[in-house]
Order: C-alpha cells, then structure tokens, then sequence
C-alpha cells in the first residue's frame, strides 16, 4: 500500500493525486490550497473506494454547483466511481437546505389537516353507523365475548389509577377550600364546594383523561399492530367486518365502563375530601355525610355521569379511526398512537366547555 499524495500545479490548474485514496487519505488535503481546479489527474493512484472519490471531488469542487473538472488518466474503474459520487453528491447537498415555510403556509398546512381529521372522523361515524344497522337487524352476530374481555380490560384495570387519582384530588381540593373557609367561619360549606366540583366537573374531566391516555391509546395501538402484520386483512378475507369484530364491542365497552369510573373517582374524591375535612377543619365523618345528604342534588350528580358516556363515544371514535389508518410500519403505529391522545385530549376540554355553556343556558 502507498500512501496519498497530492499537488497542485498552478500552471495547468491540476489537482494531480497518487497512491490509495480511502477514508484516511484526508491528511494528503490538509494545508493543500488550490483557488481553481480545471483538471483531476489520477494517473498514478493505485486504489480508489467512494470515500477517496468524495475527498477528491471535495478538493477539486467545494461547491457541488461548480463545473466538473476535467478527469484526466484515470483507470476506467476509477473513472465510473468518481463519475457515480459526482452524480448523486449533487443532489445530497441540495437537499441540505430547507426551505423556511411562512406563517401562512403554516396555518394553510394546519387547517388542511384538521380538515383531513375532521373529514376522515366522519367517514367513519358513517361506515360506522351503517354496520351498527346491520347488527341490530341481525343480533346473533354480535361479539358478546369480545364486548366482555374489553369491558374487563377498559374498567376493572383502570379502577386502581381511577380510584387514586381522584381520592388524592379529593384531599388537594378539600385542603385549598379549607384554607380560605377557615378565614370566615364557614368550613362545614367546604362540602357543598367538593359536591359541586368533583361530581360535575374534576370526576368526569379526570376520569375521561386517564381513560384516552391509557384505554385510547392502547386501542390505537392494537389495532394499528393488527394493520402493520396483516391480521385486519385476514378477518375482511374470512368475509367479516373488523368495524364488527374491533371497533364496536371497544366502543360499548367504553360506553359501559366510563359512567361507572366515574362513579367510583366521585366516591373516592368525597372520601379523600372528608378525611382532610375531619383533620384539618374538624367536621366530622357524620356531619359531613349529614351536610352531603341535606345539599346534595340528583342533577349534580346526573351531569358528571351524563358527560361520560360522550366523552366516551368521542375517545372511542378517535381511537379506532386512528388505529385503523395506521400505514404498515412501525413509525406510523407511534404516531398515530400519539395523535390519539392529543386529539382525545382536545375533543375533551372542547366538549366540558360546551357542556359548561349549556348547562347555564339551561339552568341545570
């Protein structure tokens, strides 16, 4: 083996290269100047692999926009390399820079996909709804086993985290009212607040969020598993609908399991409340539950309990749509996983505004 050379000669503006040029032939560029390459001679280089031809092009071209020099004696072999790294360095530097998109641009790119979300939602409420037809009328193909295992997935493992989450806000909120209904005598009103705010409002919300993050995601992701290895076509090739098979007993499940979670996080955010009730404004377990049966009313507690299931339908649709779409790789079952839950997440503040408004608009 012999090592890289190389020179220049400013009289024929040639770059005249020797030896084996590979990866580490970079020290025979170093401290080499030469303003202006008309000619690449490689007559005397003995071994050439893409990454000598790249330094050399590099050397003879710093910029891929100027004119190829002229390739003088060089092996045939040698020739056809440099010519191939010449042909695609071109393009590999062009795409280097990135056009800067503009604010419009970025609103206009935005909006189409909203739209495209929004259009593709209600593509599927409609294929959907049609297939929802065909079972009622035909009730003997529903999936009463699959429409179990789901319900046990979506409810009786979510219970814990339910239960937990709302017991600890249960204690946050309680304590935060406590502490400014001490300054005015008026702590036994603490449980007219955690009525009116963990069965209408924090129960629901919270509940709904735990459920898209866990449940909704995870549905997506099944089902986008199921798209990537096959398995959705495999059930359309034994002639049945995976709208049947997948999504529906998934979303009955969600409309079963949602308004009895939210059940339970209302149980356990009053328990969580009237334990920091009894330590910290000394009400007592009795006067508590005595306060709560005097104040409590029927339509506080129907309104929690009627978000859910909408919530539930909106988490459901999102979620299977989304896993349905999946395209057959492994980045797109991540990414669709993750709109998921974003776009479950966004479906849910909008929808609670909206029940907010209304239930003003209708004194309720």
């Amino acid at each position: 083996m012999s090592a890289a050379q190389a020179r220049y000669d400013s009289a024929e503006h040639a770059l005249i290269a020797s030896g084996d040029w590979h990866a580490g032939a970079a020290s025979a560029l170093a401290g080499l100047r030469n303003p202006a390459v008309r000619i690449l001679d490689g007559a005397a280089i003995t071994q050439l692999d893409t990454n000598g031809a790249w330094l050399l092009l590099n050397a003879a071209r710093p910029d891929p926009a100027d004119p190829m020099p002229e390739l003088r004696a060089f092996q045939p072999a040698h020739r056809a390399l440099l010519e191939l790294v010449a042909t695609h360095a071109g393009p590999a530097a062009e795409q280097r820079a990135v056009p800067r998109e503009g604010l419009r641009a970025l609103t206009g790119r935005g909006a189409l996909a909203m739209w495209g979300h929004l259009a593709g939602l209600l593509d599927f409420v409609g294929r959907l709804a049609m297939e929802s037809s065909r079972l009622i009328a035909y009730p003997g193909r529903w999936r009463w086993r699959e429409l179990g295992a789901q319900v046990r997935d979506v409810f009786v493992g979510a219970i814990p985290i339910v239960a937990g989450m709302l017991f600890l806000l249960g204690v946050v909120f309680a304590y935060l009212l406590g502490s400014q209904a001490q300054q005015y005598g008026a702590n036994i009103f603490v449980v007219d607040g955690l009525l009116m705010s963990i069965l209408r409002e924090i129960s629901p919300v919270i509940v709904a969020i735990l459920v898209a993050g866990r449940t909704g995601a995870a549905i997506t992701a099944r089902l986008g598993t199921m798209k990537v290895t096959e398995e959705i076509d495999a059930i359309a090739t034994l002639g049945l609908s995976p709208l049947a098979v997948l999504v529906i007993p998934r979303m009955l499940a969600l409309l079963l399991a949602m308004p009895l979670l939210v059940f339970i996080g209302d149980i356990a955010g009053l328990l969580g409340g009237m334990l920091v009730a009894q330590a910290q404004l000394d009400i007592s377990y009795y006067m508590f539950v005595d306060r709560m049966a005097d104040v409590l009313l029927l339509k506080t507690l129907l309104v929690g309990l009627f978000k859910a299931p909408v919530f539930a339908v909106f988490i459901a649709l999102i979620a299977c749509r989304m896993g349905l779409s999946v395209t057959r790789d492994a980045r797109s079952v991540g990414a669709h996983t993750t709109s998921t839950v974003v776009q479950s997440l966004v479906a849910i503040i909008l929808l609670n505004a909206i029940f907010a408004v209304m239930f003003v608009k209708l004194d309720i």
